[in-house]
């Protein structure tokens, strides 16, 4: 058996922090798609998979393998954040374990919200599969999962569209989501 682990610690100068202080209402939510499950809800997934006697070596309408598409590796966003960087934007959260609800509040201030429309991404098969077989409700796996969405960067409605280019050049498929 093996178990693997990693992570990496950057360093910022404080005048280029972007800790969420200058959030103001009116700013959008940019959402990043994720690659799938990234790291996160693992524990849950393996029940499902042991409820369901699932096997990993079939398709299930997937176009691969259920233990590929498990396997896909994590995106990560600091070139994401690099591209974006000379736009201002004003926090950026990944979506990690606790998925939306515990990590998207992190980086608002106390007085502020946000309005999330799920409707404005598509989620991974992957996530729409683990969900339906293990009849997680959707509302669990926004507790859960990152539900299609591996980052959020808040940000100026007037740099959304310029920051979306900047993503997009940089290979991230970004939207507003709220």
């Amino acid at each position: 058996d093996y178990d693997l682990a990693g992570f990496f610690v950057g360093v910022v100068e404080r005048k280029r922090l972007i800790d969420g202080s200058q959030i103001q209402p009116g700013d959008v939510v940019l959402g990043i798609a994720s690659s799938g499950f990234h790291s996160n809800g693992y524990s849950l997934i393996r029940k499902v998979i042991d409820d369901q006697k699932l096997d990993l070596a079939a398709d299930y309408g997937l176009g691969r393998s259920l233990g590929d598409a498990l396997l896909e590796p994590t995106r990560l966003y600091a070139k994401a954040m690099a591209a974006a960087e000379g736009f201002g934007p004003s926090a950026a959260a990944h979506i990690t374990g606790g998925g939306f609800y515990e990590n998207l509040p992190r980086v608002l201030p106390e007085d502020l919200g946000a309005r999330i429309d799920a409707t404005t991404w598509e989620r991974p098969a992957i996530i729409d599969f683990i969900l339906e077989r293990g009849q997680i409700s959707v509302d669990e796996g926004y507790n859960v999962f990152n539900m299609g969405i591996g980052l959020v960067i808040i940000a100026r409605a007037a740099s959304a569209a310029s920051i979306i280019d900047a993503l997009a050049n940089a290979d991230y498929d970004a939207s507003v989501i709220g």
